[in-house]
């Protein structure tokens, strides 16, 4: 049995940590590839997770969200304005 390599030994680590990880841009396509495969299989595709795999711009791992139909889901924001008039007119009398 051969003892594991360098870069199987780095993927690992970087799975553990995914969570915290915030950037993958520097990392090579084939490597962000099979770190989202094993992401996938590890059950810890989170949406912080998905968001920092998309972001690296990656055909393979857009195309295979798109296929398996993996939607961000999306926060609604608040109106932050202070003039609060303009939003209470348009509710309803009470």
């Amino acid at each position: 049995m051969q003892p594991p390599t360098l870069l199987s030994l780095t993927i690992d680590s970087a799975l553990r940590h995914i969570a915290h990880i915030a950037d993958l841009s520097a990392i090579p396509d084939p490597i962000v590839l099979e770190l989202f495969w094993k992401t996938l299989q590890a059950g810890k595709l989170t949406e912080k997770v998905l968001k920092l795999f998309m972001a690296t711009g990656n055909e393979d791992i857009l195309s295979f969200v798109h296929r398996l139909n993996i939607k961000p889901t999306l926060t609604p924001v608040l109106p932050t304005s202070k003039n609060h008039a303009i939003y209470f007119r348009f509710m309803p009398e009470l």
